[in-house]
């Protein structure tokens, strides 16, 4: 004590009129914590929780700004909480509820001793200031909604801007939740030389993370774009001078950064440094 379990799945509601996308499904997914603490912890855990749940907000990407904590007063809770926070995020539709965290004091445990008869209580080998001796565990529950957490990534990551005279869109996901790390290219698909270095290259890249794409269809702009419209943070193009065409830029590629669009020559090792630093 304290401990903590940890589940996901489906949940369903009688939802009357869908709507806003993903953001109100009739089948949604659904992740939870109960986590149990003695009756004298719950506010230092229900704190704790609490910097937690925003901690993960900002490694989603959400700004801060967009999020905001609203104390749900005594008359809009459940019975059984003593205090719940509904985190809220500005979504292009409105300010809405994203997760929520609630204090369900010994509600759960309680209600299932006395309709199973099993005796639920926590003996307290080494009880601490404040703490008694035995006790039906309390429970802080973190509740999120996969879909409307999606919802908000993409709503905060998406990007339109000018590049080369055109209107480019982009996802701006954080690295680590990017789903493609890193695209590797050869700048000519029908030049074969080009081709196995690429090749020889995302497999080094792999051993940093197995999400490397390759894309050899179409011109390297498109491609670039494809990557952009995903989220895709890094574009590693091999071409003529990697092979040595010009000596002193020989074993080196071209690295392209997603949100600036900016391209720098480096080594396939300073690469993949860059690629682990950005993922970790």
């Amino acid at each position: 004590m304290p401990f903590g379990i940890a589940q996901i799945g489906k949940a369903f509601r009688n939802e009357i009129a869908p709507r806003d996308f993903i953001f109100r499904l009739r089948e949604l997914s659904q992740m939870e914590v109960e986590y149990f603490v003695s009756p004298a912890a719950w506010e230092q855990a229900f704190e704790e929780w609490r910097k937690l749940m925003h901690l993960f907000a900002e490694a989603l990407g959400l700004p801060q700004e967009h999020v905001h904590e609203l104390e749900v007063p005594a008359e809009d809770r459940a019975h059984y909480s003593k205090r719940t926070i509904d985190f809220e995020f500005d979504y292009p539709f409105g300010r809405k509820e994203l997760w929520g965290l609630a204090y369900r004091t010994d509600f759960d445990l309680a209600a299932h001793a006395n309709a199973s008869g099993v005796e639920l209580a926590y003996l307290n080998e080494d009880p601490q200031v404040g703490e008694e001796k035995k006790f039906i565990p309390h429970v802080i529950e973190p509740s999120l909604g996969v879909d409307r957490t999606i919802l908000a990534v993409l709503a905060s990551a998406y990007r339109e801007d000018d590049m080369g005279g055109e209107v480019r869109t982009y996802l701006a996901l954080a690295p680590k939740i990017a789903p493609v790390k890193a695209m590797v290219s050869p700048l000519l698909k029908n030049k074969p030389e080009l081709v196995e270095k690429a090749h020889e290259v995302r497999a080094e890249l792999k051993k940093v993370h197995p999400a490397i794409a390759w894309d050899d269809n179409g011109n390297i702009g498109k491609r670039y774009r494809r990557q952009d419209e995903i989220g895709t943070p890094f574009c590693v193009t091999v071409d003529f001078d990697t092979l040595g065409e010009t000596p002193e830029l020989k074993d080196t590629v071209t690295l392209r950064h997603r949100d600036s669009g900016e391209q720098e020559r480096l080594t396939v090792a300073e690469v993949a440094a860059r690629i682990r630093a950005a993922i970790e």
